[in-house]
């Protein structure tokens, strides 16, 4: 099979390798795509520490495809199952999971793409935000994370307001339902706009989906009395600083959101898989840049450069 191998830092090459067979209680999976992570920019654009080369198909993890094999003691899964999965070497023609990791896709969602751990994350840190009607509730960061909490948010009652440095992912937000829009030019004025549009009483709900110190700044300082504050993003940036004595002062919860759990993204996928079936989420405009596995470089590098109409990365076979 064909296999994209990480070699080094901005360096990748299809290779071909043997196809994997499944083990104990396990099937494989013949993909048809998988979604490119924020999180898989660590390994291709390089941190200490890491060794090379990776896997064949490491560190692919959103993919999805039809069931091809089983072995041993498999989950019943028939072979030509559609299925989302959470695997690990998913940058590749063939992938192998067991059954606490696969999700089946319904007829009605035939030839839809589904980045399945981008989705359930999407979906658990929603149910972690504990949005109920009439809410203020602040998204900082419109990626494709901050665009599916904004949709989710906005159909639970919420009034959403969208913040982001790109005009494009705002039309994006007021597409999936915010009913505000401020741009990201510098915190101390998104503040401001805040306060106008909450009579100085800050949101309910904050959600950080950038990943970065500065955007966490703002969304504590968005953030009103006993109100909750999520963390969605996955900073990776090293060691950062949290106004603790604040969060005390006002009384805010505060939930890291990635929990890191299988059997919570499991739930996670199940949960998006019916939000999506029964048409109460729709993710397919957030799929902008779609490549084959050959063109594996230029999907990370647009996810590096963000492009004004950057939303999400797919690599389909």
């Amino acid at each position: 099979m064909k296999a994209a191998v990480l070699m080094g830092p901005n360096r990748v090459r299809i290779e071909q390798v043997e196809i994997p067979e499944p083990g104990e209680g396990a099937v494989r999976v013949r993909l048809e795509g998988c979604g490119v992570c924020g999180s898989d920019l660590v390994p291709w654009e390089g941190r200490p520490g890491l060794q090379y080369p990776f896997p064949p198909g490491q560190p692919g993890h959103e993919g999805w495809g039809e069931v091809d094999a089983a072995g041993p003691n498999a989950p019943d899964f028939k072979v030509g199952e559609r299925v989302a999965m959470l695997s690990h070497h998913a940058f590749a023609e063939y992938d192998v999971a067991r059954e606490n990791s696969l999700v089946r896709l319904p007829a009605s969602m035939n030839k839809q793409p589904f980045p399945g751990k981008a989705l359930a994350g999407a979906m658990n840190i929603f149910q972690q935000c504990e949005i109920k009607p009439a809410q203020t509730v602040a998204i900082v960061g419109i990626g494709f994370l901050g665009a599916i909490l904004t949709s989710l948010a906005a159909r639970a009652g919420a009034f959403v307001i969208a913040i982001s440095r790109r005009p494009f992912a705002l039309d994006i937000a007021r597409h999936f339902g915010s009913g505000q829009l401020i741009e990201l030019e510098d915190n101390r004025r998104v503040i401001e706009r805040v306060k106008f549009f909450t009579e100085g009483l800050g949101c309910e709900r904050v959600v950080e989906a950038v990943g970065q110190q500065g955007p966490l700044d703002l969304a504590t300082e968005l953030t009103a009395e006993r109100g909750r504050l999520i963390i969605a993003g996955d900073h990776q940036d090293g060691p950062g600083q949290v106004n603790v004595q604040k969060w005390n002062r006002r009384g805010i919860d505060v939930v890291k959101a990635n929990k890191r759990d299988p059997k919570v993204y499991h739930d996670g996928l199940k949960a998006a898989v019916d939000a999506i079936s029964r048409g109460e989420l729709d993710p397919a405009p957030l799929y902008t840049h779609i490549f084959a596995m050959d063109e594996i470089s230029s999907v990370f590098a647009s996810m590096r450069e963000r492009p004004q109409t950057f939303m999400k990365g797919l690599i389909t076979l």
